[in-house]
């Protein structure tokens, strides 16, 4: 019994000793890196104690995914985990989309100037303002997605495009004011995009896509998916300048037929759209519960 009370006790003083470790050089770094964001936060409720700790974590974290607390975080868990943060490269807010404002993120990316990664995936509540703060403090910002953010304009895109010669991956689906020229401007200051998205705009026409070729040709991965106006002067010239393309996305792109894309098939560039014979047969074996065999030498 005694040797039970003294393990206990041992026990109970091992966790007692846990906040006694040096927290910027132990626990922050070697500890609390490998918890998930939604079990830091649950932490700051345990005591005062671990709340300083977890907030000495959350302000020098370089990392932050706010998908991991979960689809309904917060606004004001929100504005107090990144509060006296200064040191972020990576920033994901796509789950905050319902609420999100420049009044809330704005701070943020002023006091933020190393961002390198930023998801702002379908918050439509945002303004240019942001994009063009954005732009300003963060120089070395290499990846960006603005998918379905419909208050992207020409003026915003320049001045990111002006000030972040560092892209490497832009995503644009769904920026619907976007024009040829606005993709013009953006690969002509920006040539060293290697994944590009331009999905979902009606206004991109073969003369963007075509310059986007000539000029990025470090390009790996193109998403043109419903561009309608596009037709297969723009596929050939991507086939002949983008040598690195590794996959494209030209679904519900009507006017771009086999013809062309099979060259770059040929090439080895995974495509979203089947080659007409193999559409043929899927659909065959939908109707009929199996691929017949075709003798295609016929």
């Amino acid at each position: 019994v005694e040797e039970e009370e003294e393990e206990g006790e041992c026990h109970g003083d091992s966790r007692c000793q846990l906040l006694e470790l040096p927290w910027e050089d132990v626990l922050v770094p070697h500890v609390l890196c490998h918890l998930p964001l939604c079990q830091l936060v649950s932490l700051q409720r345990v005591s005062k104690q671990f709340r300083n700790l977890i907030q000495v974590y959350l302000t020098n974290c370089h990392s932050l995914d706010t998908s991991q607390l979960g689809a309904a975080i917060p606004k004001s868990a929100f504005c107090r985990i990144l509060r006296d943060n200064s040191v972020l490269h990576h920033l994901v807010v796509h789950s905050c989309s319902d609420w999100l404002t420049d009044l809330e993120l704005l701070p943020v990316i002023g006091q933020n100037h190393h961002l390198e990664k930023v998801d702002m995936t379908g918050c439509r509540g945002l303004s240019r303002r942001t994009l063009v703060a954005l732009s300003l403090t963060c120089p070395n910002l290499q990846q960006l997605s603005l998918r379905q953010c419909d208050w992207v304009d020409s003026l915003s895109l320049r001045s990111l495009a002006d000030r972040c010669s560092r892209l490497v991956s832009i995503d644009l689906t769904a920026c619907k004011q976007l024009n040829d020229e606005a993709v013009c401007y953006l690969v002509r200051k920006c040539p060293k995009i290697r994944s590009l998205s331009l999905a979902v705009n009606a206004n991109i026409s073969d003369g963007s896509v075509q310059e986007v070729a000539k000029l990025c040709t470090e390009l790996e991965h193109l998403d043109l998916t419903g561009c309608l106006r596009l037709r297969n002067e723009s596929i050939r010239t991507v086939a002949e300048y983008c040598t690195k393309l590794s996959s494209l996305k030209v679904n519900h792109c009507h006017n771009i037929t086999e013809g062309c894309l099979e060259v770059l098939r040929k090439k080895g560039v995974d495509i979203d759209v089947e080659p007409p014979m193999q559409r043929a047969l899927v659909l065959l074996q939908d109707v009929v519960g199996f691929a017949p065999y075709i003798n295609l030498q016929i």
